[in-house]
């Protein structure tokens, strides 16, 4: 058994850290094996997935389509449940977990094809732009989960915060910006319920050398210009 540190630094927070991705681990290799989910060709996943408006109309709408929300707010992630038992969505999944140690969580043959991230926390402040979801590192770990082909589909209010992902995802070797694709599905969030406007990214998750079955492919080149 590991040894609990016994002070508060940065031993202490490595050590939560691994323990609440271990539980993640367990819990999640349960839920796809019980699933039958590895290998399986339409998975979503929405990143900050609040109380589940969006993410329950999606599971309505697309039935074939397995879904999966996740959000650090315990009483989120209750009324995401309470809105799938209500209605009886059995491919419909919230979890409670922070994106990063979630993707580090997942059993190897899961990929997701749809990943979402609508209106996550800005941080407006210079001094923690740090903090912002989007960086070249998730970027790289989201690439690991995404089948090549899949995409990301992300939306804010946040004029600062669209800016940073337009140049954050064009950056990135592993994404490419669609700026013609439509946006797939139309519901209202609860978030997106405040907003008077918005910007949406549509990126594509591009082919490597490393991808099974790449062969002669070649790259996909669409990006805002």
């Amino acid at each position: 058994m590991e040894e609990k540190p016994n002070h508060n630094s940065y031993e202490m927070m490595k050590y939560l850290r691994d323990q609440r991705v271990a539980h993640l681990k367990a819990a999640l290799a349960d839920l796809y094996s019980e699933a039958g989910l590895a290998g399986a060709e339409r998975l979503l996943l929405e990143i900050g997935c609040g109380h589940g408006h969006w993410l329950t109309a999606f599971a309505e709408a697309h039935p074939s389509t397995h879904c999966v929300g996740i959000d650090l707010r315990t009483h989120r992630i209750h009324r995401g449940q309470m809105k799938r038992d209500k209605r009886a969505l059995s491919h419909l999944h919230f979890i409670k977990a922070e994106g990063r140690e979630f993707l580090d969580s997942l059993p190897e043959g899961i990929r997701y094809d749809q990943v979402f991230l609508l209106f996550p926390d800005p941080w407006p402040k210079k001094r923690h732009h740090k903090k912002r979801l989007v960086q070249p590192g998730f970027l790289s770990q989201l690439a690991e989960r995404v089948t090549p082909g899949g995409r990301l589909y992300y939306r804010t209010d946040h004029e600062g915060y669209f800016a940073w992902t337009v140049d954050h995802v064009r950056d990135h070797p592993d994404w490419e910006i669609e700026p013609k694709a439509e946006w797939p599905f139309e519901e209202s969030s609860y978030f997106q319920e405040f907003m008077e406007s918005w910007s949406s990214l549509i990126a594509v998750r591009g082919w490597s050398a490393a991808d099974p079955g790449n062969g002669d492919r070649s790259s996909q080149s669409t990006g805002i210009d």
